[in-house]
């Protein structure tokens, strides 16, 4: 059966907000596995640090696997050692956002891969896979060609692969901070102002049309992921789980959606239009998945093209 995965949260969230919507993800949503930790800006951490073990307590009574996630961007000392503690702790999986992971690391220590690393071809998932690798999420731009290739290869050496269904896509990761700069702030004194928007600051075009989003050191696509529509193809092809990245939204009612679809009870077409229906702010697209330009929505039935 195809696994749901929570992706970590990539926004700057208040502590408390942050609490509240772990507590409802633990009680009520339909997921399998959460993946929790600072993937953007260590900066950040510190404001809700002690809340993460109230956090996996209820999330594991919720009947959910935890999964701990790394910095994407390792670029200080302090951020090294945050590395070090994280592969020191042997009672949850860590997922690798960034290769430095690899050297803090025991040899025979299981593992999964975030987006973020660029698993491209069967050569990086083999060699991911000879240290330790269990569970691969691919990067979000490739199209469902590669995605059945690499799948196939992940069966043969014992790793999951799970494809990013939902959330706004993860572009480009940074040293330098365009929020703070767009605030006229530098990175090391920047106020956090990327907790003043929950979903990522939209960037426009000369010619004003939506483009991006901005979050911190992150840059991601404007419009949302939407493959609910896609479940078919995509089970079709060998993935094992699908991975929904947290929005300023209604998560539980995403995942239900989700959960329905995967368990037959609500056709993908269907579901992709409820999830439009519930969302009508958010732009979807599925450009990648169908081997166009990510931000199209390519519709339903395009496989079959």
């Amino acid at each position: 059966m195809t696994q749901l995965t929570l992706g970590p949260l990539l926004f700057n969230w208040p502590a408390e907000r942050w609490s509240d919507f772990y507590a409802r993800i633990a009680d009520e949503a339909p997921l399998d596995r959460v993946c929790l930790g600072e993937v953007v800006c260590s900066k950040r951490l510190p404001f809700y640090a002690d809340r993460i073990p109230e956090a996996i307590e209820r999330l594991q009574r919720g009947g959910k696997t935890v999964v701990l996630s790394s910095l994407a961007l390792v670029t200080l000392a302090r951020e090294q050692r945050l590395c070090a503690d994280l592969a020191a702790g042997e009672d949850f999986d860590v997922e690798i956002n960034d290769l430095t992971m690899l050297a803090h690391l025991a040899a025979d220590r299981d593992f999964a891969v975030g987006p973020l690393v660029n698993v491209y071809n069967e050569g990086t998932l083999a060699f991911l896979a000879s240290r330790g690798a269990r569970h691969v999420c691919l990067p979000p731009e490739l199209p469902l060609a590669s995605v059945a290739t690499l799948a196939a290869a992940g069966k043969t050496r014992g790793i999951a692969t799970e494809v990013w269904a939902f959330g706004r896509l993860p572009l480009a990761i940074s040293g330098r901070c365009y929020h703070a700069r767009v605030h006229g702030l530098a990175k090391d004194s920047c106020q956090f102002v990327c907790g003043e928007d929950p979903d990522g600051l939209p960037v426009e075009t000369l010619d004003g049309e939506d483009f991006l989003a901005i979050n911190g050191v992150q840059t991601l696509s404007f419009a949302y992921a939407g493959l609910l529509g896609d479940i078919e193809v995509l089970e079709a092809a060998g993935v094992a789980a699908l991975r929904l990245s947290p929005q300023d939204c209604d998560m539980v009612a995403v995942a239900r959606l989700f959960r329905e679809t995967l368990d037959g009870r609500l056709a993908p077409e269907a579901a992709q239009e409820a999830l439009a229906g519930d969302l009508p702010e958010i732009v979807f697209a599925n450009g990648f998945i169908a081997g166009r330009p990510g931000a199209e929505a390519a519709g339903h039935g395009w496989s079959a093209a």
